[in-house]
């Protein structure tokens, strides 16, 4: 079974949750089969082996991480790839995958460029 993580920053202000947990739940409208978690870095719950030990219990074998960074900095580069060792050791029968930042995407960096283009009415 598919599991997929939405892996962001984190924040104290609740209101700044709310697109990270839209993308899950279209992630999850789109594959009403695959468990669906967020997860954070710092400042809010769960963090990614919370989030990783919970998916495991639904029964995911496999777990795509998709790391919602616009950039490749230091969490990107050194922190996530350390983590995922982590997972992969703690969940030895589970397959771990980092999927690229989101801003690496260049279907997204394309959106938005779409976006900004934009004539609203």
């Amino acid at each position: 079974m598919l599991g997929v993580i939405v892996l962001a920053h984190g924040s104290r202000d609740p209101l700044w949750r709310a697109p990270i947990e839209s993308v899950a739940q279209q992630i999850a409208r789109g594959d009403a089969s695959a468990v669906v978690s967020c997860a954070y870095l710092e400042l809010c719950e769960p963090d990614i082996a919370t989030a990783a030990r919970q998916l495991v219990a639904q029964g995911a074998t496999r777990i795509r991480v998709l790391p919602l960074f616009f950039g490749m900095g230091k969490h990107a580069r050194e922190d996530l790839p350390q983590r995922m060792a982590d997972l992969g050791a703690a969940h030895p029968g589970t397959a771990f995958e980092l999927l690229p930042t989101a801003g690496e995407d260049p279907r997204l960096t394309a959106l938005l460029a779409k976006i900004a283009l934009e004539t609203t009415a």
